[in-house]
């Protein structure tokens, strides 16, 4: 039967949760929307009248929309061309969703995100939903018809992946920019010395070119190793123009929740690095500059007050 006013206006609130789950599952901004458009399809072939509780039959629905495809996406990502990294949602993106609580602040940054590509479908979907929304292990059972027991076994062993055997450090949004700063200015001094002593000893650079934009195949892993290669990742250079299409303009802002540079071109986000602080020191840059992961961040950037940038690269 057609769906009511009533039900649709259901389906609308509901819609920035789904979106939220959708996108701590898939990974992507634009594969979250599709699988809450398909949940929305769902729900209007469905007799909505004679569901009691409407939140919990589209979390269901759409969570499992998302095991699907989880599944297919490992496949692709098999033969994905270089590193695969997460979609960046640049900050005070309502996909981010909430975060009052520090798990769910971690959940989705971009750290956790890249690590819970290493969870099975089931691992992932259990801690997000236990740790990020808030969800009962019994309400998790019945959404994934699996017992209760299991679901808390389930979530140790994810919750035990994702910390990763390192203490990851929150920072405000003003502590955030100060660190990008601070960072770029050792970034662009010249000498690799001020930013290898920013890093960990074990830190690492991971960029996502998608096969479009060129990017190295392989991690820098080591300090010295990764301020080397951020330096000449700034240096002027007319080959790194050419490729880009002109000089870039850098910002300090945050990621996910995350210290980010973002660099824009003519209005166009064209790269977001994403630093992992810890209380040693920056330990990882992940570097997404495949285009077709930056749509929606450009939207966004559209959007923003963004004020000044830093410099221009290259």
């Amino acid at each position: 039967m057609p769906l009511t006013v009533d039900d649709v206006d259901r389906f609308v609130a509901a819609r920035p949760r789904l979106e939220a789950i959708a996108y701590r599952l898939l990974g992507s901004a634009a594969e979250a929307e599709d699988a809450v458009q398909e949940t929305f399809l769902r729900w209007q072939s469905a007799d909505a009248g004679h569901i009691e509780v409407p939140e919990a039959w589209l979390t269901k629905v759409l969570t499992n929309l998302c095991l699907n495809q989880l599944g297919s996406a490992r496949a692709r990502r098999e033969t994905y061309v270089g590193e695969w990294l997460p979609e960046p949602l640049l900050a005070g993106d309502p996909m981010l969703g909430p975060a009052e609580t520090a798990e769910q602040r971690e959940s989705v940054s971009y750290a956790v995100l890249t690590l819970m590509e290493r969870l099975s479908p089931s691992e992932r979907a259990v801690y997000v939903l236990r740790a990020a929304f808030d969800h009962s292990h019994r309400e998790i059972a019945e959404i994934l018809d699996i017992t209760e027991s299991a679901s808390q076994q389930i979530f140790h062993r994810a919750k035990k992946h994702v910390a990763d055997g390192r203490a990851r450090t929150e920072v405000d949004e003003a502590a955030a920019r100060r660190i990008v700063e601070e960072f770029l200015a050792a970034a662009t001094s010249g000498q690799t010395e001020p930013l290898v002593r920013l890093l960990t000893e074990d830190a690492v650079a991971i960029g996502d070119g998608g096969g479009k934009v060129p990017a190295r195949a392989k991690a820098f892993v080591g300090a010295v190793a990764v301020a080397k290669f951020l330096w000449g990742l700034v240096k002027p250079g007319k080959a790194k123009r050419a490729i880009i299409g002109g000089s870039p303009e850098i910002y300090p802002w945050t990621a996910n929740g995350e210290p980010a540079v973002v660099a824009v071109l003519d209005g166009r986000v064209v790269c977001v690095m994403c630093l992992e602080v810890t209380a040693e020191g920056i330990a990882a840059f992940r570097n997404q500059v495949n285009p077709d992961k930056l749509d929606r961040a450009t939207a966004r950037w559209a959007a923003s007050d963004h004020g000044e940038p830093v410099f221009r690269a290259f």
